[in-house]
């Protein structure tokens, strides 16, 4: 059984959605990579969010940006998977849904993203190939990666 993906605008989402969003962002970014840092970003009402909802929870999540908007490609960012669920590897459904997203909604192929450096083989079997040093944001190791 996998999770049921919607992809809407911010404007479409329900309190409800916005709310588990919020609260899984900050489970996995704030919490558990203790790492403090402004997450609610101004960005959110120029990105589509990706919702992988599984029996009623919210298990994962990313946010797509069209060209120009976040990097001169599309971009994916805020890639979570709920921890407790990890294990299901839904992360690659997450990482699929939201490159076929990019794709409809953008009518584009290029993508950059900022990587967490330890997930840099996870996005390499998607396709996407490093192309900067690694570098800190929020005191975390990222290295930028592009597909496309």
């Amino acid at each position: 059984m996998k999770p049921e993906f919607k992809i809407k605008p911010f404007k479409a989402l329900s309190l409800a959605e916005l709310y588990q969003i919020l609260q899984l962002r900050s489970e996995v970014f704030v919490v558990e990579q203790n790492c403090v840092y402004q997450d609610i970003d101004g960005k959110d009402e120029k990105a589509l969010h990706v919702l992988a909802v599984y029996e009623g929870v919210l298990v994962a999540y990313a946010r797509l940006f069209a060209p120009g908007d976040y990097f001169e490609n599309a971009s994916i960012g805020r890639v979570i998977v709920k921890p407790g669920y990890r294990d299901k590897k839904w992360g690659h459904d997450l990482i699929k849904e939201s490159i076929k997203g990019i794709s409809e909604h953008f009518g584009a192929s290029k993508i950059t993203i900022s990587a967490q450096l330890y997930l840099q083989k996870f996005y390499e079997s998607h396709g996407f190939v490093p192309t900067s040093e690694m570098y800190l944001e929020d005191d975390i190791p990222h290295i930028e990666m592009k597909r496309g």
